[in-house]
C-alpha cells in the first residue's frame, strides 16, 4: 500500500517504521507546514494514517472521505463531534478505522474490562477506579484508552452514571479515573475494584510505541479491502462487540 501519513509526531515516525517493515511505501507526510497539500497527497495514497491534534482530526477525516481515502486515526480528544463525523461519512460513503488505542494488548484489555464489569455489576460491596499514566506532552486528560474503559463500565454497571477525574470533588455513581503525567512513560492503564476485604486489578503496561504502530499498520492493512463504514479495533482484530 501506499500510505499517507497525517501528522509526523513520534507515533507518525514509528508508524512509519512498522509500515516500512511490512513491505508497504510512504506516499507522502504531511505537517503541519503542507496541510495545504493534503489534496494532492492524498490522490497518490491508497490510504491515510491520522495521528495529529483534537482540533484538526474531523477535518482530516473528512477530507480523507471527499477524496474517497480509507483513513485510519487514532487522535483522541475531539470524537464530541461524533455526528459531525456520522454525517461526513453517510455524505461521502467514506471508511475509517478510529481506536483511542491501536494496541493489540490494550484491546484484549478492552474486551477483558467488559467481562469483569458485567460480573462486577452485582458485586455492589467493590468500587471502581481507573488509572492512566502517559509521558507529560500529551495534551488530552483523562487518556482516550481511559475515556474508552470507562464507558464499557458504565454500559455495564448500572451504579455508575459518569466519570470524573480524582483532582475533581467526589460525585456520586461517578468513576474516578487518575490521570497522571511522568517523563518516559509511554502508556499505562488500570481497572481497580476495592472492596473492605480487597481488590481485584486489570492492567496494560506499554513498553514502547511499537505495539500502538504496528496495530495502526494492521488496521490500514485490514481496512483497505473492506467496504465503508466507520470500524474499530474490535472489528480489525475479529473481537464480537460485548
Amino acid at each position: 500500500m501506499n500510505i499517507c501519513l497525517i501528522g509526523y509526531g513520534k507515533m507518525g515516525k514509528a508508524i512509519e517504521d512498522q509500515a516500512l517493515k511490512r513491505g508497504h511505501s510512504i506516499s507522502a507526510i504531511l505537517r503541519s507546514d503542507n496541510q495545504n497539500q493534503i489534496s494532492d497527497y492524498l490522490e497518490a495514497s491508497d490510504i491515510a494514517i491520522e495521528f495529529t491534534q483534537p482540533d484538526s482530526a474531523l477535518e482530516n477525516i473528512a477530507i480523507c472521505f471527499e477524496h474517497n481515502t480509507p483513513v485510519v486515526c487514532g487522535t483522541t480528544g475531539w470524537t464530541h463531534h461524533w455526528d459531525e463525523l456520522l454525517h461526513f461519512q453517510k455524505q461521502t460513503n467514506g471508511s475509517l478505522v478510529w481506536a483511542s488505542n491501536f494496541s493489540v494488548g490494550v484491546n484484549i484489555l478492552f474486551q477483558i474490562n467488559q467481562q469483569l464489569a458485567k460480573i462486577m455489576n452485582l458485586q455492589s460491596s467493590y468500587e471502581v477506579e481507573l488509572e492512566e499514566i502517559h509521558h507529560i506532552h500529551k495534551k488530552d486528560a483523562p487518556s482516550g484508552t481511559a475515556l474508552s474503559l470507562s464507558q464499557q463500565i458504565l454500559d455495564q454497571i448500572d451504579r455508575y452514571t459518569n466519570w470524573h477525574l480524582k483532582t475533581e470533588p467526589f460525585k456520586e455513581k461517578s468513576i474516578p479515573i487518575h490521570a497522571i503525567r511522568q517523563e518516559n512513560v509511554v502508556g499505562y492503564h488500570e481497572v481497580k475494584y476495592k472492596s473492605l476485604i480487597d481488590e481485584i486489578k486489570i492492567s496494560h503496561n506499554a513498553f514502547t510505541r511499537e505495539g500502538f504502530a504496528l496495530g495502526a499498520v494492521l488496521a490500514a492493512e485490514w481496512l483497505s479491502s473492506e467496504k465503508a463504514g466507520i470500524f474499530t479495533m474490535a472489528d480489525v482484530l475479529g473481537f464480537k462487540e460485548q
